[in-house]
């Protein structure tokens, strides 16, 4: 894989960027750097790192358990001495030491008493440095990545290094705690043997420096947090059983993912870098053929916050794959032969549809987790998958039934003792369905493995650079399926050296026949049940249950046969319902949700079965869980229910059986039915009295249907309830795998209890041949081991339930044999000691009496307890009384203020509206008579205007007159002009000035007539303008005072009643 074109992709595209947030890298430091882990073979033999980002729930769990302890050195400081270096910031480390305060708890200690100046990492020498080498040298050159802009926040100590909680709770901590922040710049290497090293951005030197070998854990902030812009690692201090967590914040929150990538490429090792363990010689192998089993699982999302494997068609080899559902891809690597090479690491799990597919059209997945497995055997890689990813949009789009795809998988080890990678290429079939699709097909394993023999050649001694080299250089790798392919073809091809012939002698993975021999029996829970069905079986369903809805009470004919046959697995929640009869049952749905909240007596034997049902079934193996939380609650909830009975042993299978296949509410009301209608409960009885009757009647049925074998019972003293009581306690729930339980509880809810008979004998007659063959010991070892293996075939347990329903065991029958035993109990009885029997009888009635006398004190507890909480209740309830009564007094005093303010604000807002109406009818007033005085002025005004005009008139028509006088007089022609200019003697001038005079003296004395009167009018035109102006003046002050009382809530309520009260005026005008 190129480690430039990975770099290119986090670089430009963001969901790269996304997608290392939830990489969970594990990468192993080199041998002989640190002493050996005593965590005996486990994950932890080494110290690694893990960089990890928001995994899931069952991860987390799993990496608080798994921390790492080095053993502290001979040559190490106590651990008092530790924490005071630590706290000192450790010797030689240069005027640079600050007080970081440390603790041995996983609680981190804030930054106390930081000084900007002087502040600092502890640093401590790495190997090969000395200890006087000062911290202010400039930084050697290697290659490296250089990231600025960063601040460190400070560390802290913890005990849990690989705890990704913990490491975000230190990292919230230091963030909101840190008041002086220390700028500096990350150098992070590109091989292990670097050194991370942190330094001064102004002077380039060095402040602290940490060897790859000893960073131990990785994580960022997550996504909407504030801690989103940080990150940290952690580091073995001084090689002792002291961890410390140094917290980094980034001011570009885009570099955080490049700075966690590049820690990862600082493991990525290139061809001899990786060194031995000078100190370990390297064993002989007994040849240069290694192989390797590689095991490939799919998962998908189940809905219910699992991850489930998808099946595997049995005939066509091919994986079933659902359209558009997250998926995860799983690789078990596990080294079958030879010399036991040591797995570093994972740095590559890759995907690609189609087959003999090039490097480059491989793409990486998430990786999420990585490790060694819990037996220690095997190496186990999981990695995400995301199918909406347009480079897988081949394998998300759905497949014809007459084709099949091919899918690559590719995972990229690390082995310590290998000079290079080595690579791993898985090829498959898939086919891509719709997720409503529902297909019945014959699955069977829910894995495929290949063999890989990798050729290795031993590098000699003179071509090592030093004793710590590696030891081995890849010569080949082939598969089983390539080297079958070789021979079929006779291809010319490396062939390999006789001394692999061993080869042929692999173990391939066991297949479910040979796990037979194998002591350990069936976990409960086993089995994968498909939920397809095909199409026509789903349209004869279909039909049935239409016509079955429209008349509950009545069974269809045909339902039957079909049951019989086996009901689909996607319709098993309704037609188990209908069948019980709980169609109506919102009773006991009511019921359950009341009895889950009471306390049950037998519940620590609950608590204690709940973790041993169905282990082997992802619902129920995480303790607390979603599913064993139900189930708790079911089976409590039964046990207050059914106080005769309670919770026996082995109810809690019945219920989840049924809990896999509806709600918590439904679940409960099926098991009710099936306990008292089916009478299952009978049996748990009278000191199992009815249970016994069925083991009667179960070795009669075996006389006759199975003599040889009965009587080989007989021979070895084996019993019926020695093998047989789980079978009826439980109706095979327990042990067999889960698709022959389901098609038994079809039986059962169809045609009864009986069914077991049919069941129990099918499964007698089929393994009649190995029986015979037992004795005591062997026999009671193959029902409980061998018995329940040989049915995880599906073709197996059809085989077995169509024998169980073609045998035909008449209800006479049993009811004769029922009889027979009660008559053989009666006999038992009489011939009993009747001393013995009043004994027996008295023993009985006496432990009747107790439990009597138990459930009485029990009950004069609770009735106790509930006087004594009844009377808090009530004193409780009397103090609330007076609480409540004087809050109601001071509501009442409250209210008689108010109606009191009311009475005051209306007495207020009638004086306001008084005022108001006089002062509106003053300005109204005032309006009108300055209107008035105007219109006055006007018509003045307009008459001294028509008088000047008509003066005028006059005036002109006078002097035409006048004119016209001169003109016809010969005398007067002679003293004027035709313009009327005097002209002639000074006599006549004078005559004529005398006469001008007089004229001019009247016209005069008009002119001041007129001016004295236009006086007189323009001063009382001024007057009428002053009285307008003020008028408007008042008027103005008025409108405000009324726009300034309208903006109180007060006038506003006033202005409304006035509204009302003009309205109702109106109306009653």
């Amino acid at each position: 894989m190129d480690d430039k074109a990975s770099v290119g992709k986090i670089s430009v595209s963001s969901d790269s960027v996304s997608t290392l947030n939830s990489e969970d890298f594990v990468l192993v430091s080199r041998q002989g750097d640190e002493t050996p882990s005593t965590n005996n073979g486990s994950d932890d033999e080494k110290t690694g790192l893990k960089i990890i980002g928001n995994g899931s729930e069952q991860q987390l769990q799993k990496e608080l358990a798994d921390v790492l302890m080095d053993p502290p050195m001979d040559d190490q400081p106590g651990d008092k001495e530790l924490v005071e270096r630590s706290q000192l910031g450790g010797e030689g480390d240069g005027p640079l030491s600050t007080q970081l305060s440390a603790s041995s708890t996983i609680n981190p200690v804030p930054l106390v008493g930081l000084q900007k100046p002087g502040m600092s990492l502890p640093v401590r020498p790495g190997q090969g440095d000395s200890e006087e080498s000062s911290p202010f040298t400039p930084v050697a050159d290697e290659d490296s990545v250089v990231f600025s802009k960063l601040t460190y926040l400070g560390c802290a100590s913890v005990n849990a290094p690989r705890s990704e909680v913990e490491a975000l709770r230190m990292m919230s901590i230091l963030r909101s705690q840190c008041q002086i922040s220390l700028d500096v710049t990350l150098s992070v290497p590109n091989v292990s043997e670097g050194t991370v090293r942190l330094l001064d951005p102004q002077t380039n030197t060095e402040i602290a420096n940490y060897p790859i070998y000893k960073i131990l854990f990785c994580v960022r902030g997550h996504d909407g947090t504030p801690e989103s812009d940080c990150f940290a690692f952690t580091e073995s201090h001084y090689n002792a059983e002291l961890f410390r967590i140094h917290v980094f914040r980034c001011e570009i929150q885009e570099a955080v993912s490049r700075i966690l990538y590049s820690f990862a490429t600082a493991f990525r090792r290139s061809a001899k870098q990786t060194p031995l363990s000078a100190t370990a010689a390297p064993q002989t192998p007994d040849n240069d053929i290694f192989t390797f089993s590689v095991s490939l699982e799919i998962k998908e999302d189940d809905g219910k916050g699992y991850f489930s494997a998808v099946p595997k068609d049995k005939d066509r080899q091919c994986f079933k794959l659902r359209q558009g559902i997250d998926k995860k891809i799983v690789i078990n690597v596990q080294q079958t032969t030879n010399k036991e090479l040591a797995i570093e690491r994972c740095f590559g799990l890759l995907l690609s549809p189609g087959k003999d597919v090039r490097n480059s059209d491989m793409h990486l997945l998430d990786l999420e987790s990585m490790g060694k497995s819990s037996d220690g055997k095997s190496y186990v890689i999981t990695g995400s998958w995301n199918p909406k990813s347009p480079h897988f949009q081949v394998v998300n789009e759905e497949t014809p039934k007459d084709k099949v795809l091919f899918m690559t998988t590719a995972v990229d080890l690390v082995i310590t003792e290998v000079q290079e990678p080595v690579r791993f290429l898985l090829e498959t079939k898939v086919r891509v369905c719709s997720p409503n699709e529902r297909l019945f097909w014959p699955f069977s394993k829910r894995s495929t493995t290949e063999n890989f023999f990798l050729k290795l050649k031993q590098i000699k001694q003179k071509e090592r650079k030093s004793n710590t080299d590696t030891l081995y250089e890849v010569v080949c790798l082939e598969s089983e399926s390539e080297r079958e392919r070789r021979k079929t073809t006779a291809s010319p091809s490396l062939r390999l050296p006789q001394s692999g012939s061993q080869s042929s002698m692999i173990p391939s993975p066991p297949e479910d026949d040979e796990e037979e021999d194998n002591d350990e029996p069936l976990l409960s829970g086993s089995g994968d049940v498909s939920k397809e069905c095909a199409e026509k079986i789903l349209e004869t369903w279909g039909e049935l249950l239409s016509k079955w809805h429209l008349n509950l009470s009545v069974r269809p004919k045909q339902l039957s046969s079909l049951v019989r046959s086996g009901v689909p697995e996607a319709l098993r929640g309704e037609v188990w319902q209908l069948l019980a009869g709980c169609h109506n049952n919102d009773h006991l749905v009511e019921k359950y949700r009341i009895l889950i909240t009471k306390e049950s007596p037998q519940d620590s034997a609950i608590t204690r079965d709940i973790n041993r049902t169905f282990p082997a079934h992802d619902y129920f193996k995480d303790t607390g869980g979603d599913g064993q939380d139900s189930l708790y609650k079911i089976c409590k909830a039964y046990s207050v229910y059914d106080e005769e009975i309670g919770y026996c042993q082995g109810q809690s299978f019945l219920a989840a059986v049924l809990l896999l296949h509806m709600p918590e509410e439904q679940a409960f009301s099926v098991l009710v039915k099936i306990m008292f209608d089916y009478g299952l409960r009978e049996l748990f009885k009278q000191n199992f009295e009815d249970l016994h009757c069925k083991f009667y009647q179960l070795e009669h049925l075996m006389q006759e249907y199975i003599p040889d074998l009965s009587n080989h019972f007989l021979d070895i003293s084996l019993e019926a309830h020695m093998y047989a009581s789980q079978w009826f306690l439980t109706l095979f729930t327990a042990k067999f795998p889960l698709y022959m339980v389901f098609h038994i509880i079809d039986l059962l809810l169809c045609e009864g209890i009986s069914v077991i008979f049919n069941v129990a004998l099918g499964l007698l007659k089929t393994s009649k041949d190995d029986l015979l063959l037992t004795d005591f010991e062997g026999a009671l070892k193959f029902f409980r081991v061998q018995l329940p293996k040989r049915y995880r075939s599906e073709e197996n347990a059809k085989k077995l339930m169509e024998l169980a329903c073609n045998m035909k065991i008449s209800q006479k029958k049993l009811k004769k044999y029922e009889k027979e035993y009660h008559t053989m109990r009666e006999q038992q009885a009489q011939q009993e000691d009747p001393i013995e029997r009043f004994e027996r009888e008295n023993r009985r009635l006496q432990e009747a009496n107790m439990r009597l006398e138990q459930e009485n004190d029990d009950l004069a507890h609770e009735l106790v307890t509930s006087k004594i909480a009844l009377r808090k209740d009530l004193d409780n309830a009397e103090e609330k009384a007076d609480a409540l009564n004087k809050e109601l007094l001071m509501t009442k005093q409250k209210l008689i203020d108010a109606e009191e303010e009311k009475r005051r604000l209306e007495e207020e807002s009638a004086q306001l509206k008084e005022m108001c109406r006089r002062e509106l009818d003053k300005a109204e007033s005032e309006i009108k008579k300055n209107s008035s005085i105007i219109g006055d002025y006007k018509q003045i005004c307009s008459q001294l205007s028509e008088r000047l005009e008509k003066q005028q008139t006059a005036n002109k028509v006078e002097i035409e007159k006048i004119r016209q006088k001169v003109d016809d007089c010969d005398r007067c022609r002679e003293f004027f002009s035709k313009e009327g200019h005097i002209k002639g003697t000074s006599s006549a001038k004078e005559v004529s000035d005398e006469d001008t005079d007089e004229e001019k003296e009247t016209l005069k004395n008009q002119l001041r007539e007129m001016e004295l009167e236009l006086a007189q009018t323009k001063l009382q035109l001024v007057e009428a303008e002053c009285k307008i102006q003020d008028l408007e003046h008042h008027l103005g002050l008025a409108l405000n005072e009324v726009q300034a009382a309208k903006k109180t809530w007060f006038n506003r309520t006033l202005s409304s009643i006035k509204t009302a009260t003009g309205v109702q005026g109106k109306e009653t005008c």
